[in-house]
């Protein structure tokens, strides 16, 4: 086939265009493709892109079965697996599904309605792309776009909004920002790789949601006075050598290197809000979806996974986004009249 210049558009068509290939956008792609549509899934990242940045060591906190699409067994000795075993079990069920996945080929823009869209993108190497799409099925996730502190300081190089690994990081002072799951779990392998390590929530203590492995680990190490923490308090201001702290006993100035604002995460509701998908609630931000058929008030636009959800993104994981897909596809077959196929 010959390149395309950077300036032309290559253009294919599909009866279904996938956003997103993590869990929930792969799963909406085995089930068309069951149903008998032709289906194609973009993602600007790699395949399940926010569990490759994931931290490196992280563990799942649920169990392989409820990590499972298309019907195809999670096989692991442990009880929780690690991102590693994730990785290695998708990649599978791509290939076992033979998905056509376009990765690394962020979204320009959006054109067309519902039997007529035309999705734009832009490959890895520059080059326009166009994709015809009878149907479009959004699963686009929320993990792109922090929460953000709203403090001065925090465009700042050291601050950052993703947690990794804690090699980097010994020896330093470091500052976690939140106290859920992500924020105890950073803390706690800092402090254990030789970091001086700082934890500020706004709430009275580590959240209770917090895993009941973890909770106790990270109270004993705060009890303890290995890990230093700041309740019923928020960041003020954020510079190169320092923080400043809003505490109950005033303003605190810490000595510190990084930052780890681990404050969540929010879909693009500025993407929705493009489509003239509407959303409900100036707090929670769900849009507008059927609640059977997932069909949002666009016609022919679908979301699934945690989009759905709004800014209530503890609602929706892998373990009951992955059933998104069904829905949708049992409502395309009944809209595009496709004969179901067995995979």
């Amino acid at each position: 086939m010959e390149r395309n210049s950077p300036d032309t558009a290559e253009q294919s068509s599909f009866d279904v265009v996938v956003l997103g290939a993590g869990p929930t956008g792969l799963a909406c792609g085995i089930d068309a493709k069951r149903a008998g549509f032709t289906v194609t899934n973009i993602d600007k990242g790699c395949l399940v892109n926010s569990i490759y940045n994931y931290p490196s060591n992280m563990t799942f906190f649920t169990t392989p079965e409820l990590l499972e699409i298309g019907d195809i067994p999670f096989a692991s000795p442990n009880q929780k697996p690690t991102r590693q075993e994730a990785l290695e079990y998708y990649r599978k069920v791509a290939e076992h599904y033979k998905l056509d996945v376009r990765q690394y080929e962020p979204m320009q823009r959006i054109e067309g309605s519902d039997n007529s869209f035309v999705v734009h993108t832009t490959d890895l190497h520059g080059r326009n792309r166009a994709y015809k799409a009878r149907k479009l099925i959004l699963a686009t996730g929320y993990y792109d776009l922090p929460n953000m502190m709203n403090v001065p300081g925090e465009e700042l190089p050291k601050v950052l909004h993703y947690y990794r690994e804690p090699h980097p990081f010994f020896g330093l002072d470091v500052l976690i920002v939140g106290g859920k799951n992500s924020a105890a779990i950073a803390a706690l392998e800092l402090w254990r790789h030789g970091a001086r390590v700082t934890m500020v929530h706004r709430g009275e203590g580590v959240r209770p949601s917090v895993k009941y492995w973890i909770r106790p680990d990270i109270e004993n190490r705060i009890k303890a006075g290995q890990v230093r923490a700041y309740f019923n308090s928020t960041v003020k201001e954020i510079t190169p050598d320092n923080v400043v702290l809003n505490t109950p006993e005033g303003e605190v100035t810490l000595a510190n290197d990084w930052v780890f604002a681990l404050t969540g995460y929010h879909p693009d509701f500025d993407f929705l809000h493009g489509l003239g998908i509407q959303i409900r609630g100036d707090a929670d931000k769900k849009p507008v979806v059927d609640p059977q058929t997932l069909e949002s008030n666009v016609s022919g636009i679908y979301l699934a996974g945690v989009l759905i959800a709004g800014m209530r993104t503890s609602e929706i994981f892998i373990e009951n986004g992955r059933f998104h897909g069904q829905a949708i596809a049992a409502d395309l077959k009944e809209k595009l009249r496709a004969v179901t196929v067995t995979a």
